[in-house]
């Protein structure tokens, strides 16, 4: 019987990842400073205003910094949505007198136009509500309850949750994951799941999706990959790279690096510091846009490679899968990508090694067919 009813109540739960403990304090943590800071500004700009910032930050807090990859969390929802339920809620109050009937009213035109607008944000039915039931400080604001509190609490705390998410390394606003070369879809899209398959699926849904079409497609394409990691055999990146590879050094004279490149003409090569650790990339254009600064005394200081170079550098482990490498090969055009054991460059591994190893990899399944 309790078996039963633990059973019934797990189906009143939503099917939601639950994220690891560091995570979620870190989701509560930008929450309690992104509304302290938006707040305690707020306070500095409209101290003699009753109504110096409103409830329904908190809830617009729970989307940026807890599920910012929501299209329900985007900046233009936040600002757009906010705006709009403002100024819905300011005219129902003054032309409704039934407070009932006008933050009702003022709730359902907020979702319409919202939606309309492609601008829906829930925490915006409350800022419709409050503009109706806020008491006499929003009453007397009138109009003006858009632009101080609503718009610029909302502008404040968006801000603060685009600098927050990308310093823990989360894209927000989400960016379409599209072909940055073209407008045709992306090397992988063309063989496999395409974006106009999933938008013809999602155009007959009924219902909306709390789900960006680029999470979306993303989720589908890195699930179709492991997918087809159960039908390859195995190469690990050990067993394909290069292991003399030719280096610079951060020290290396920017000059002498430029020989370098004329000698083995490569577009980018990897940078060494003390016992071969991997310190960053140094890629031609870098030098060629070295040599456009040459003229201008402000860069006369540079003339080692670590002050050009690139110090973030994509790189595998050697017991890694090759398959680990193909979206970066064909989504992103890397021509090479280092091998690092211990902090160590110990290989390279390069587009033609991926080539020749997909290509044994073909003629393995021929021969099992």
């Amino acid at each position: 019987m309790f078996h039963s009813k633990a059973a019934w109540l797990n189906t009143l739960k939503p099917n939601f990842k639950v994220l690891p403990l560091k995570d979620r304090v870190l989701c509560g943590v930008g929450a309690l400073l992104g509304l302290s800071i938006s707040s305690l500004i707020s306070w500095l700009a409209l101290g003699n205003l009753n109504a110096w910032y409103i409830a329904p930050m908190g809830a617009s807090s729970v989307l940026l910094f807890a599920v910012p990859a929501s299209p329900l969390a985007q900046p233009w929802n936040m600002v757009v949505g906010n705006s709009i339920a403002a100024l819905i809620g300011v005219t129902c109050a003054m032309w409704i007198p039934n407070q009932t009937e006008a933050f009702s009213v003022a709730v359902a035109l907020a979702i319409v136009l919202m939606m309309t607008t492609d601008s829906l944000h829930p925490p915006s039915g409350a800022v419709a509500i409050t503009a109706v039931l806020g008491g006499k400080a929003v009453q007397d604001l009138g109009y003006a309850f858009l632009f101080y509190p609503v718009l610029l609490n909302s502008v404040l705390l968006m801000a603060f949750a685009i600098f927050y998410n990308r310093l823990l390394g989360k894209p927000y606003p989400q960016r379409p994951q599209v072909n940055i070369r073209s407008a045709d879809p992306t090397p992988t899209q063309k063989v496999s799941i395409r974006p106009v398959d999933i938008q013809q699926v999602l155009e007959r849904q009924s219902q909306l999706l709390d789900i960006s079409e680029y999470d979306l497609q993303k989720i589908i394409l890195e699930a179709q990959q492991l997918a087809n990691r159960r039908s390859l055999s195995q190469f690990s990146c050990r067993d394909i790279m290069s292991r003399q590879v030719l280096t610079l050094r951060a020290e290396d004279d920017i000059q002498s690096a430029l020989e370098k490149f004329k000698q083995v003409n490569l577009m980018s090569l990897p940078v060494v510091g003390d016992l071969d650790r991997l310190v960053g990339n140094l890629a031609l254009y870098e030098v060629v846009e070295w040599f456009k600064r040459a003229a201008d005394p402000k860069a006369s200081w540079e003339n080692h490679v670590y002050q050009i170079m690139n110090p973030k550098v994509v790189t595998v482990r050697p017991d890694q899968p090759i398959e680990d490498l193909v979206p970066y090969f064909v989504e992103r055009s890397f021509n090479y990508i280092p091998v690092v054991e211990n902090q160590r460059l110990i290989g390279m591994i390069s587009r033609a090694d991926m080539i020749a190893a997909l290509n044994q990899q073909i003629h393995f399944l021929k021969e099992k067919a």
